[in-house]
């Protein structure tokens, strides 16, 4: 399966980034799943709810299932949290699964940077960010390649070029 990242700091504009790039990249007739990292604790679901219940009363695993869609929500436990690999032997078979975040992992990835947020920039130190989407105008010592932030197109064929789809 093809993998590929979009990483940066907080408010960097990961998430619009991925949403637009899984927009493209399935308009062009390719099928994609996503992967994304979360630093907090999250829910997808809520309390009184039947799915939420049988996790609270200890469930390790519960799944919820319907006509239009199905979740599947695993409770940790204390347990450490699953490394990427192992989430992606999760997925069902697709061309391409983007994922958000895991800046330590080591696959392709393009770092989406916005000046406004006064952060470094990750690509400088890090060789898996193939390429960088940003806000402002940017030069990479070793000539990686910088985007526009909003150029969707550009950054997709890009990626997809990589990994020869």
């Amino acid at each position: 399966m093809n993998v590929y990242g979009v990483t940066g700091w907080k408010n960097a504009g990961k998430t619009g980034l991925m949403e637009r790039l899984v927009t493209e990249i399935t308009g062009r007739g390719l099928t994609v799943s996503t992967i994304k990292h979360a630093h907090h604790s999250f829910d997808v679901d809520h309390p009184g709810k039947d799915s939420y219940r049988h996790r609270q009363a200890g469930a390790s695993e519960v799944i919820l299932a319907s006509r239009k869609r199905v979740a599947q929500m695993t409770e940790l436990r204390g347990d450490e949290e699953p490394a990427l690999a192992d989430l992606l032997a999760r997925l069902s078979p697709v061309d391409l699964v983007l994922v958000e975040g895991y800046k330590r992992d080591r696959h392709p990835k393009v770092e989406a940077f916005r000046q406004e947020t006064g952060n470094p920039l990750i690509a400088q130190d890090d060789e898996t960010i193939r390429a960088v989407a940003a806000d402002v105008a940017l030069e990479i010592e070793d000539g990686r390649p910088v985007f526009d932030l909003n150029d969707t197109k550009a950054i997709a064929d890009f990626i997809l070029a990589e990994l020869g789809l």
